[in-house]
């Protein structure tokens, strides 16, 4: 599996993700809550084989960064836990995940802490570990 990272305005992304972002049963998969992006977004889209396995979109804030809206195929344990972990480590400073109640666990297992919970998501925040803030 490959993970690569796109600018929230590249049009490699959208060539990418638009079939998947535009389909019902994505959509579905995700609430029926939009996906989208802007300038303030980066993509980490995971490729199987040249074909997309799944995408966290991260939107970069004044208070750190979100990784809201994503999707994984066949909710992927593996596919998931790639592309969080390369994320993780390419991300500075505070990082928020607003996460399906079906992948809490996944998130946990990688160092997210759950800060606020809802019918559907739960707002996880990353935790440094001291030894890699060191």
């Amino acid at each position: 599996m490959e993970i690569i990272k796109l600018n929230g305005n590249d049009n490699r992304l959208y060539s990418l993700v638009a079939r998947l972002v535009m389909s019902p049963a994505v959509l579905r998969q995700n609430n029926n809550y939009p996906f989208k992006t802007t300038l303030h977004h980066t993509w980490y889209v995971a490729l199987d084989g040249g074909t997309v396995a799944g995408f966290l979109p991260v939107k970069r804030t004044s208070a750190g960064h979100c990784i809201d809206n994503y999707y994984v195929r066949g909710d992927s344990e593996q596919t998931l836990g790639e592309l969080v972990r390369e994320v993780v480590d390419d991300t500075q400073g505070p990082l928020l995940a607003v996460v399906h109640k079906r992948h809490v666990k996944s998130f946990a297992e990688r160092g997210f802490v759950t800060r606020t919970g809802w019918t559907k998501y739960e707002k996880m925040q990353y935790v440094r570990s001291k030894s890699a803030a060191e």
